[in-house]
């Protein structure tokens, strides 16, 4: 994001899904909020919605308002 400006959110998990979490800390981040977002920015390469956003861009990377 532009000058490093970030967006909290919270979100809920189940006890299974925090723990299928947890499993993935280290590997996909140090903390809670890197691991979560590593499993986002993921899922959304994996979907293709990345490559669509900077193909629809012109090739550029820009923040998505």
């Amino acid at each position: 994001m532009t000058d490093n400006k970030r967006k909290r959110v919270q979100v809920s998990f189940t006890e299974e899904q925090w723990e299928l979490i947890e499993n993935l800390k280290g590997s996909l981040g140090p903390t809670d909020a890197d691991t979560v977002r590593n499993i986002v920015i993921s899922w959304l390469a994996e979907k293709s919605f990345i490559s669509e956003h900077v193909k629809n861009s012109g090739g550029e990377i820009k923040d998505v308002d």
